[in-house]
């Protein structure tokens, strides 16, 4: 009964080396390894030994992206005060978390993304883990939202608040890798700026109003 927990923990332990040792020979080489074969060897490892955690170094790359979501989620839920924030405080805190986590791997993240032009309009295969996730994230708080009115219930639009609320993430990375502010001062302004936008554009409209009450209106004439 008392292996089992030290299973675990190497397994965890050798997962969390790959990864680091995959990150590490990025940053200090400016590419990917050569082979798995080479890659386990330099770790002191065996080839299948790899292959017991990872398919591929693209399999990695999606590993790390998990990790920056998991590490955040981790992060903020253990702040007591943010089950109590609105929907809107909540995605703030989470990119706000985020982005510190980004902070953690910049070099890394500049290394692969950097010079990657076309990141507006293909999604790197290894980050759509990532936005799954993200979004299952965001439909708990739409859900939140629209039980609070905080977000408008609409016909057909609800149903991509979600992808709305991703396109926030996905803007504030690729701003991030180009910010070169202070402490990405910018960066945060950013994230405020267009959180409000999209909450504004998610929450009840002077338009709602208008259309309920010439629905009152029409039905009380």
């Amino acid at each position: 009964m008392e292996k089992a927990p030290a299973k675990k923990a190497v397994k965890t332990d050798l997962k969390s080396k790959i990864i680091s040792g995959y990150i590490k020979h990025v940053l200090e080489n400016g590419k990917e390894p050569v082979s798995v074969f080479k890659f386990a060897k330099d770790l002191k490892m065996k080839e299948e030994e790899f292959y017991n955690y990872f398919t591929s170094f693209e399999a990695i790359k999606s590993a790390v992206w998990a990790q920056l979501f998991e590490n955040t989620i981790v992060n903020i839920e253990s702040q007591e005060v943010f089950k109590e924030y609105s929907a809107r405080e909540k995605l703030l805190g989470f990119l706000f978390t985020w982005v510190e986590e980004l902070k953690k791997n910049r070099s890394y993240l500049l290394s692969i993304y950097k010079d990657q032009k076309s990141m507006d309009k293909f999604l790197p295969m290894e980050v759509k883990v990532f936005k799954s996730k993200f979004k299952d994230f965001a439909n708990e708080i739409i859900l939140e939202g629209k039980e609070t009115e905080e977000i408008a219930n609409r016909p057909v639009i609800s149903d991509r608040y979600d992808d709305a609320l991703w396109f926030q993430v996905w803007f504030v990375f690729q701003f991030w890798l180009k910010d070169a502010s202070p402490a990405f001062e910018k960066t945060d302004a950013a994230i405020e700026k267009s959180v409000n936008l999209a909450f504004d554009l998610m929450g009840k409209s002077a338009l709602d109003t208008f259309i309920d009450f010439a629905k009152f209106l029409y039905q009380n004439k």
